[in-house]
């Protein structure tokens, strides 16, 4: 029986387009669409001073935060929690969350979800919209 190697790819963050639709400069750097993961996908969210990322919720995946710059703000439904550079939190599945620089300089957050949800249209549910 014959396997076959998987193709690795490398994504730096210049290689994705910035996604905007919910505030700050989202990047999914790993994904179905750029490497063929099957589990979850990975990015960076970037913030400026004053961003946030509008509250939603995930019914089908938990979402890993990494600080990697700055100071953010994770509302978690409705409770607010502080993070700075090189700390990390768990989102668990279903629970509302909004992220919002509330430092003074640029924040750069890893995320990660994952399991993927059956459908893209069911992976992420705004609860409320950018103004």
């Amino acid at each position: 029986m014959t396997t076959s190697k998987p193709t690795i790819r490398i994504v730096g963050i210049d290689d994705v387009p910035a996604n905007r639709k919910r505030g700050g400069d989202m990047r999914t750097l790993l994904s179905p669409g750029t490497v063929g993961s099957t589990s979850g996908f990975l990015g960076v969210a970037i913030l400026q001073p004053g961003e946030r990322v509008v509250e939603h919720y995930h019914p089908y995946s938990e979402e890993f935060l990494y600080l990697t710059t700055g100071e953010i703000t994770v509302d978690l439904d409705g409770v607010p929690h502080e993070a700075r550079a090189g700390q990390g939190l768990l989102v668990p599945i279903g629970v509302r969350h909004r992220v919002r620089n509330t430092g003074e300089e640029e924040a750069r957050i890893v995320f990660h979800l994952g399991p993927l949800a059956p459908r893209p249209e069911l992976g992420h549910i705004d609860t409320e919209v950018l103004t």
